[in-house]
């Protein structure tokens, strides 16, 4: 793609998320939700090729209904409540259509089916692209209408997404659909704790988009896009292979890496807020997706390169663009636990 042009659709799709953060008017944060998804639509389709075309085409579709939603539901609050302002969303009828589409944004359960077929689709840095920035803006509206939103629902909602997210991932032998389903269940802890710490939830995204970052410059790195081909990558590098190990494990939850201390501390939330149940189903799911961030880490790490493997094996690792981020990202994505406590004194500030 031309350079230019590509400079143009980034700050296209840097300024769709801006507007959605800076607005308080439903008419702007639709704006800027509709000019994130064109901005990235030709980004998406830029290889050319029938499965990003087809990916493409899908997750326009999907966008365009989720924002029909929105529009919908907010024209609809404002003609019974008077009200354009997102803060005052209180109609029923509004605040759960809302709710629903933007689950459908960013592809929680029971409206994910779109996310794994659209990330199968992608060059694994377009992927990285729809997993964690095309996440930021329907979040950031999620949060605001959080207080207006029944309880009930929203904890049902994230309960089914960490099911989905464990149980969709478990018989996968593409990276880039487990990666999807990973996205699912992080994304249904996060909306979990939402109405009770909204700050847990911010804390949950932020350590989400490190991790994940971390796992698709990796995997770019490698040039995987299987699990067979990931099994070459300790010949390739130990050292990558090794860290990238751990940064699986770290979105797995396991201590002592940073993805333990988002579960841990949503886990403690809900018990204090009298919903042990819910935090029992929720740890218990989390094992389903552990079992296969497990798999990835015994293909990389314990495995020997098959030679009936038809795939190139670059024997070297040059130099690139992305190995400076991927090691900042990836000692972010391990390192972060023994900062807990003062994480939790700033969230309780």
């Amino acid at each position: 793609m031309n350079p230019y042009v590509l400079t143009i659709l980034l700050s296209s799709l840097g300024l769709g998320t801006v507007l959605t953060f800076a607005s308080s008017h439903w008419l702007l944060a639709w704006m800027g939700l509709e000019i994130n998804t064109l901005a990235i639509i030709p980004i998406m389709a830029q290889q050319h090729h029938p499965r990003a075309i087809e990916a493409t085409t899908k997750y326009f579709l999907t966008q365009a209904t989720a924002a029909a939603m929105i529009l919908f539901a907010s024209t609809t609050n404002a003609w019974l409540m008077g009200e354009w302002e997102i803060h005052q969303l209180s109609h029923p009828l509004a605040t759960t259509t809302v709710m629903l589409a933007l689950a459908l944004k960013l592809g929680l359960a029971p409206v994910h089916f779109w996310l794994p077929e659209v990330l199968q689709g992608l060059e694994l840095t377009t992927g990285l692209i729809l997993s964690t920035w095309q996440k930021l803006a329907p979040f950031a509206l999620m949060i605001q209408v959080a207080p207006t939103i029944n309880s009930s629902l929203l904890v049902a909602i994230g309960l089914l997404s960490t099911l989905v997210g464990g149980w969709g991932g478990l018989n996968q032998t593409q990276l880039r659909k487990i990666m999807a389903y990973s996205s699912i269940a992080h994304l249904g802890w996060m909306v979990l704790i939402l109405q009770f710490a909204p700050s847990l939830t911010l804390l949950s995204l932020s350590l989400y988009i490190i991790m994940t970052s971390s796992a698709f410059l990796t995997l770019k790195t490698n040039n995987a896009l299987t699990i067979n081909t990931l099994a070459t990558s300790w010949t390739k590098s130990p050292t990558l292979a090794t860290l990238a190990a751990l940064v699986l494990l770290s979105l797995g939850g396991l201590p002592p890496l940073s993805g333990f201390m988002p579960k841990w501390l949503i886990l403690q939330e809900l018990t204090k807020q009298g919903l042990p149940l819910s935090a029992t189903l929720a740890a218990m799911m989390a094992l389903l997706s552990l079992y296969f961030y497990l798999r990835l880490c015994y293909a990389l790490t314990l495995t020997i390169y098959p030679n009936t493997l038809t795939a190139t094996a670059p024997w070297r690792l040059n130099f690139t663009m992305i190995t400076l981020p991927l090691s900042i990202i990836t000692i972010l994505a391990l390192g972060l636990l023994p900062l807990t406590p003062a994480v939790t004194a700033m969230l309780a500030l």
